[in-house]
């Protein structure tokens, strides 16, 4: 059968080029058949279990169809099609089926119950105590105690949820790509430097259009509303973008999410309130370092009272600058962007189009991986003959410092239609030694920079160069997991609020000038990123730090509060719960239109529903562990092993915060996240 389908394969790496929409449902079927086959036949068996015949016949269950959804799961990111979406939508409900009686297995449960139990538990090696720990708390969370209707109640929520996650995602995906602007005359596009005058450009070229094409890409959006001095079409493209999937804007009513969000709000507190959680916020946190919503909204608030003040100051100088210089007299959201870099160039005399040509693509990954070499003693080889899904893609071998390779990473960095937005990693392979077998994790770095132009690289802004190092710390915690259990490797069970540390501890390195050495230089000349004209990056650093706070506040917020006081009598409200926060924390006030809910992804179709806080929680935790590389030279190869062993080694066999304190000696200190964004 696996010659026939390719996702029913063994082979190490997925056969991107073969694998076809039709191939889905069939290996899921199968997959599952033969899954609930072997549990049955684990619980049939009355003979006293011991771990390797409970836990690792689920870690080998769960792999072998993570062997096929992975593959899938990422075409449906970066390579969408109307063929692809209608088999992945019904497999995706399949598979939440399965989770779901999975964890309501009773039989099941109290087979893992058994080995808790045990009188030599304790003796067992940690990673092994975690797993059992990790298990018995997932089917907690599926619902095992319930007794029915609730049971099914559950289930069905569960398959709901999933269905309407990815419909959430599709539509803004959808509406992204419903918008462009045809513009034939040069002149409207004053103000946007070449580099993406050129990104414009070759959108038209790929639609077989002269002139340019505004998008809603990525790469479009920054360069409108950064630099366009057209007032007019940074107001179009802010309306598009920031109504897309809604009732407002310029296909108003299309990919509308606005009863989806209320559904899935819905759900989310009906299913918390069947497990015996007060609401969603509540139940989020069973899975994450912060122990209460009361610690979380506490932690949130006291940011806000320290860093709005900063950010009305702020706003006020922008106010009086775009006043006095830009003639506005109304600062609009269209000219927030616009006029911040208009006053970063003239207080410090720096903008991006300075920085871009010392940030040549191929230039930024051979400093990365010559960084982690020096850091953690690995190097990526680069290897032509893996299948990938778009020429674009690259594929690395890594190897430790011995030679021998323990990973590979698939790396793919343009934006392009039929790719979902924003930048990701993911998993394609997990860590697992079963027996004499051994499995190589395997990631999936994504991001959606704008790719070579005319013959020159693509050149990244400073922004992409550490959204680029924050997507590799990610990939760099999957695949130096020295934990061979799946479930408990790598990301992999991580508190949620902590799995963002080893992202957001690489992006401190962007600021480093001994990592900047390694690859910032002219594309052209060479020539290393100047010493005055690095001076002047640092000094900008912490440009508008109280607006870029109060912003990922506002975000924060509105998410655990939606979670936390949803009413069923008067329905999630998403709108009135955001105008709510912005009257708390924020500065700017967008027009009444605007509807930033309707795309928020992360939130509605990712993993971060009452957890997008963890951005801030993290970044707290990666500043105050990068300060320890500060204290022993930055780019220190022994500081580097031991964050290596302490952190980015043990996934979740430990809680994330005994991980900190084994590599820091103590526990995190609040200020650490202030000082990183200059406001002590």
């Amino acid at each position: 059968m696996s010659q026939d389908n390719p996702l029913l394969a063994t082979d190490a790496l997925p056969a991107f080029s073969q694998i076809r929409p039709e191939h889905v449902e069939p290996a899921i079927d199968i997959l599952l058949v033969e899954y609930r086959s072997a549990i049955d036949a684990l619980t049939a068996v009355d003979a006293p279990h011991d771990f390797a015949t409970v836990m690792l016949t689920q870690e080998r269950l769960e792999q072998r169809l993570s062997h096929a959804w992975a593959p899938v799961s990422h075409l449906h990111s970066v390579a969408d099609s109307d063929a692809l979406r209608k088999v992945y939508g019904p497999a995706e409900e399949k598979l939440t089926e399965h989770a779901i009686e999975l964890g309501q297995n009773r039989a099941l449960y109290a087979a893992v119950q058994a080995l808790a139990d045990a009188p030599d538990f304790a003796a067992l090696p940690r990673p092994e105590r975690a797993l059992v720990e990790h298990a018995l708390r997932d089917f907690t969370l599926s619902g095992v105690a319930l007794e029915e209707p609730a049971r099914s109640r559950f289930r069905d929520i569960g398959v709901e949820l999933s269905r309407l996650s990815t419909e959430f995602s599709n539509a803004v995906l959808d509406a992204s790509e419903a918008w462009h602007e045809h513009v034939t005359d040069e002149r409207d596009l004053s103000g946007i430097p070449e580099s993406g005058r050129a990104v414009l450009r070759q959108y038209a070229q790929d639609q077989n259009l002269d002139g340019y094409l505004v998008t809603l890409k990525q790469p479009s959006v920054q360069a409108v509303l950064g630099y366009a001095d057209n007032r007019a079409l940074r107001e179009r493209v802010y309306w598009a973008y920031q109504t897309r999937a809604s009732d407002q804007g310029p296909n108003a009513g299309k990919f509308d999410n606005s009863e989806r969000i209320e559904k899935i709000m819905a759900l989310r507190h009906e299913a918390a309130q069947l497990l015996g959680f007060d609401n969603a916020a509540e139940e989020s946190l069973a899975t994450k370092m912060a122990a209460s919503p009361t610690e979380v909204m506490e932690f949130l608030r006291d940011l806000a009272t320290r860093a709005r003040p900063v950010a009305q100051k702020e706003l006020a100088e922008l106010r009086d600058f775009a006043h006095t210089e830009l003639k506005l007299d109304n600062l609009e959201s269209w000219d927030v962007g616009y006029a911040s870099e208009k006053l970063r160039q003239q207080q410090y005399d720096l903008d991006e189009e300075q920085l871009k040509p010392y940030f040549p693509l191929p230039a930024v990954i051979d400093g990365l991986f010559g960084l982690t070499h020096q850091l953690y003693g690995i190097a990526l080889a680069q290897r032509d003959d893996v299948d990938v899904w778009h020429p674009d893609v690259r594929y690395y071998d890594v190897r430790d410092a011995d030679g021998r390779v323990f990973a590979g990473a698939y790396i793919d960095l343009y934006a392009r239609n039929g790719k979902r937005g924003g930048a990701w990693m993911d998993v394609c392979r997990a860590r697992f030694d079963d027996g004499d077998q051994s499995q190589v994790p395997v990631a999936f770095l994504t991001c959606n920079f704008a790719p070579p132009t005319e013959g020159k690289p693509a050149l990244l802004t400073h922004d992409d160069v550490l959204t680029l190092f924050h997507e590799f710390g990610h990939g760099l915690h999957h695949l130096l997991t020295g934990i061979a259990l799946p479930s408990i490797g790598g990301i992999e069970g991580v508190e949620w609020d902590a799995v963002e540390l080893p992202s957001q501890f690489m992006e401190n390195f962007g600021w480093n000038r001994a990592a900047l050495d390694l690859f910032a230089r002219h594309y052209q000349t060479g020539e290393k990123l100047p010493e005055e004209l690095f001076q002047r990056m640092l000094a900008a650093r912490h440009f508008h730090a109280g607006l870029f706070l109060v912003r990922q506040l506002e975000f924060a917020l509105f998410d655990f509060l939606l979670h936390m006081e949803y009413d069923p009598a008067e329905g999630a409200q998403p709108l009135a719960v955001l105008e709510q926060v912005r009257k708390q924390v924020a500065v700017i006030h967008p027009p009444a239109w605007q509807r930033f809910p309707h795309g928020f992804s992360h939130v509605f179709a990712g993993g971060y529903a009452a957890g997008y806080y963890s951005y801030l929680w993290a970044e707290l935790l990666s500043a105050d562990a990068f300060g320890e590389f500060e204290e022993h030279g930055v780019v220190d190869r022994a500081t580097g092993e031991r964050f290596r062993r302490e952190v980015l080694a043990v996934g979740a066999s430990r809680p994330a915060l005994e991980s900190f304190v084994a590599f820091r000696g103590r526990k995190p200190e609040p200020e650490a996240l202030l000082r990183s964004h200059g406001l002590t």
